[in-house]
C-alpha cells in the first residue's frame, strides 16, 4: 500500500535549487540524477559519501539496482482503490511522468483495483524501458469496495503470480511480495507456492508485507527474502523492529503510507519549521527524513496527481542537517 501526498505547494527543494530547476535537472539527466548526481547537487563530500542521502540507490536482492524513491501505484486507481480511475489517460500519465523523472521502482498488487493497478502499468508502459523494476503482490483478494480479504493458500497464490504475469505482460515478475500472512494457511504453505513459481523462473525474487521479525525468520527457511513492505512513517513506527531486522540483514524495507505522519503532530512541529526554513512541503520533509533514516529504506509514495508526484520525487534532493533530523525523528515519542 502507499499513500497520496496532501495539496501542498513546494517553492524550493533546498537552498539554491528551485523546484523548475530540480526536474530540469531531472528530465536532462533521467536516473543518473538519483543514481548518482544528487550527491553533487546536494554538495555532499567524501566524509558523507556513505549516508544515505548521498547513496540514492539500493540493490534490491543484490542484482537489481534501484532508486530509493519510488512510486507506489494503488491510487492511480478509483475511490476506494476500486474499479478504474475516473480520469484513465491522467493515470497513464502519472506512470509515463514517474518513469521521466528517474523513478525506476513501481509498486503494486493484484488487490489493487482490483487488477487495474496492473493494467495501467503495462498500458502505459510497456515494452518496459531497461532498468524499470516493477514489483507486485498477492495473497489479499477483494470480494467488494473497502473488502480486503487474506487468501494465502498455495493454489490461489499460484493463480495469483500468473495472472499478475499476464496483466503486467512480463515473463518474469522482478519482486513478486506476500501481501500478507493468511492466518488460516502455515506460512510455509503459501511461501512454498512462490518458491515453485520461482523455481520455474516465473519470479526472480520475493519480499514479504504487514510481517514482524520471526514471521521474516521463518520465511528464510523457506526460501530467500530480500525485502519487506510494512506501515511506517514519522508518527507509527511500530514496524521499527522489523526495520532494525531488515536493516541487520541487509533486506530492503519498503513503508506503505510513507507521508502518513504529521496529522497529530501539533502545529508549529520540528517537521513544519524544517520544511518552512527551505521553502519546502512537509510531505517532502517527511520523505527526506524516511530516506536519511535508514540506507535500506525504499519509499513508495503513491499519488494520483502529476504535480503531487514531482513534489514527492524532488524530495530526494533535500538534505536536512542533523539538528533537523533529530528534532523531527523526536516527533515519535
Amino acid at each position: 500500500m502507499s499513500d497520496e501526498s496532501p495539496n501542498a505547494k513546494q517553492k524550493r527543494v533546498d537552498s539554491g535549487i528551485t523546484r523548475r530547476t530540480f526536474l530540469g535537472m531531472s528530465l536532462g539527466t533521467g536516473a543518473t540524477l538519483f543514481a548518482g548526481g544528487s550527491a553533487t547537487i546536494l554538495g555532499a563530500d567524501s566524509s558523507t559519501a556513505t549516508s544515505p542521502v548521498t547513496n540514492p540507490t539500493w540493490q534490491l536482492g543484490g542484482d537489481l539496482p534501484v532508486n530509493r524513491l519510488g512510486f507506489g501505484a494503488m491510487r492511480i486507481t478509483g475511490e476506494g482503490i476500486w474499479g478504474w480511475p475516473p480520469d484513465r489517460n491522467n493515470a497513464l500519465k502519472v506512470l509515463k511522468r514517474a518513469v521521466e523523472l528517474g523513478v525506476n521502482l513501481i509498486d503494486t498488487a493484484d488487490a489493487y483495483g482490483p487488477e487495474t493497478s496492473e493494467l495501467l502499468i503495462a498500458e502505459a508502459l510497456h515494452p518496459y524501458p531497461k532498468g524499470l523494476v516493477i514489483a507486485t503482490k498477492g495473497g489479499l483478494t477483494r470480494p467488494g469496495p473497502g473488502s480486503w480479504v487474506p487468501n494465502g493458500r498455495p493454489e490461489h497464490l499460484k493463480q495469483a503470480v500468473d495472472g499478475s504475469l499476464k496483466r503486467l505482460r512480463l515473463d518474469r515478475i522482478d519482486l513478486y511480495q506476500l501481501h500478507t500472512v493468511d492466518r488460516k494457511v502455515p506460512m510455509e504453505a503459501s511461501l512454498g507456492a512462490l518458491k515453485e513459481m520461482q523455481d520455474v523462473g516465473k519470479i526472480r525474487h520475493v519480499g514479504l508485507s504487514n510481517v514482524e521479525p520471526e514471521e521474516i525468520e521463518r520465511a528464510r527457511k523457506v526460501l530467500p527474502i530480500v525485502s519487506v513492505q510494512n506501515q511506517y512513517n514519522i508518527e507509527n513506527r511500530k514496524s521499527e523492529n522489523v526495520l532494525v531486522y531488515c536493516e541487520k540483514k541487509s533486506l530492503g524495507f519498503m513503508p506503505w503510507f510513507p507521508i502518513g505522519g504529521g496529522r497529530g503532530l501539533k502545529p508549529d512541529n520540528a517537521l513544519e519549521r524544517a520544511a518552512k526554513a527551505r521553502g519546502a512541503s512537509v510531505v517532502q520533509v517527511a520523505l527526506a527524513w524516511l530516506l536519511e533514516r535508514s540506507p535500506v529504506m525504499l519509499p513508495i509514495p503513491g499519488t494520483s496527481s502529476i504535480a503531487h508526484l514531482e513534489e514527492n520525487v524532488a524530495a530526494a534532493a533535500i538534505k536536512l542537517t542533523p539538528a533537523e533530523w533529530k528534532a523531527i525523528d523526536a516527533l515519535a515519542s
